[in-house]
């Protein structure tokens, strides 16, 4: 019992395992440049002097993907809201504000598995920000060094956009008060350049069509034509004048029976007494060609010397 059910488990968790597969396979992706923007969540950890409240980052980027390495050009905007002391002259009062911040960064970063639906990925980044000094002071008036590490998940949606979520580390040198220690959730999407059309199979070869053809079918030993035989040879004849400018070959065969000298030349009256038919129908007897087969080219395979009705025939091919 207890191997079956392992079997069971077994059998059900294929489908996801082959799913999960897929997203992690690496598939085609090419070079390009690519732009984006970004939002999310920015926490400016508290110091000595201030205690700061959730706030917003916002931005954009530009970059190039060399499939696995990225380099890109990042601005962020980031805010928060928050309590903190500050000096008026040597006294010192509590004050609510705002510190505001704006980065230009260049990162380096590298997808582990590129072209996959999924790809984890790092990064560091490196540039200038410009802060508020303290939570009441001058807007965005420090120009400091600014860094980042990064750490996200991105899904190739297809071939051209792509939505990242990663946390990231960004601090800055001392803008003046307080610690400039920030912590950011960011979503983002990005869309690439210049990606090639997937490859459209050609269209299949249309099928071959087989020219209309026409059988005739003879009496033992006779070259002569019946009634449903001469209404066959003029369906012949008005499929022939619907195509215009056409050839027919009218091949005459016999049965195994008798000597095949004389059978040879027996195929070949049939085949002239259809060819006759056909020009009374209408059909020029330049368009015609005529040949004699014999016994050779059976409809249905015989031993020599047996009477078989579905040998006995001309063949009409209009080409």
């Amino acid at each position: 019992m207890k191997k079956a059910l392992m079997a069971a488990a077994a059998v059900l968790m294929l489908p996801a395992m082959a799913q999960a597969q897929s997203m992690w396979t690496p598939g085609p992706s090419n070079p390009g440049f690519y732009i984006g923007a970004e939002g999310g969540g920015n926490w400016l950890l508290n110091s000595n002097n201030y205690n700061m409240d959730i706030g917003y980052a916002v931005g954009g980027v530009m970059g190039y993907d060399f499939v696995g390495p990225r380099l890109e050009l990042e601005t962020v905007f980031r805010s928060n809201n928050g309590r903190g002391t500050a000096n008026f002259g040597n006294v010192f009062s509590n004050v609510n504000g705002r510190i505001e911040q704006l980065s230009v960064m260049a990162n380096l970063l590298y997808d582990f598995v590129p072209g996959a639906t999924i790809t984890p990925y790092v990064g560091v980044g490196a540039g200038i920000a410009f802060a508020d000094a303290t939570i009441n002071g001058c807007s965005l008036c420090s120009t400091q060094f600014a860094y980042q590490a990064i750490v996200g998940l991105g899904w190739n949606v297809d071939r051209n956009f792509r939505i990242n979520l990663d946390g990231r580390y960004y601090g800055t040198t001392s803008p003046g008060a307080y610690q400039n220690n920030n912590i950011t959730a960011m979503l983002g999407m990005t869309f690439k350049f210049g990606q090639p059309e997937a490859a459209v199979a050609p269209p299949p070869a249309p099928a071959a069509v087989a020219p209309p053809s026409f059988m005739v079918f003879f009496d033992w030993d006779r070259s002569n034509l019946s009634a449903q035989a001469l209404n066959t040879i003029k369906q012949a004849a008005d499929a022939y004048k619907t195509k215009g400018n056409a050839r027919i070959t009218a091949t005459g065969h016999t049965d195994t029976s008798g000597p095949e000298a004389y059978n040879m030349a027996l195929s070949l009256r049939r085949a002239n007494t259809v060819k006759d038919a056909l020009v009374q129908n209408g059909v020029p007897a330049t368009a015609i060609a005529v040949v004699g087969r014999g016994e050779s080219g059976l409809l249905v395979q015989t031993g020599d010397g047996v009477r078989e009705p579905q040998n006995r025939r001309v063949e009409i091919v209009i080409q």
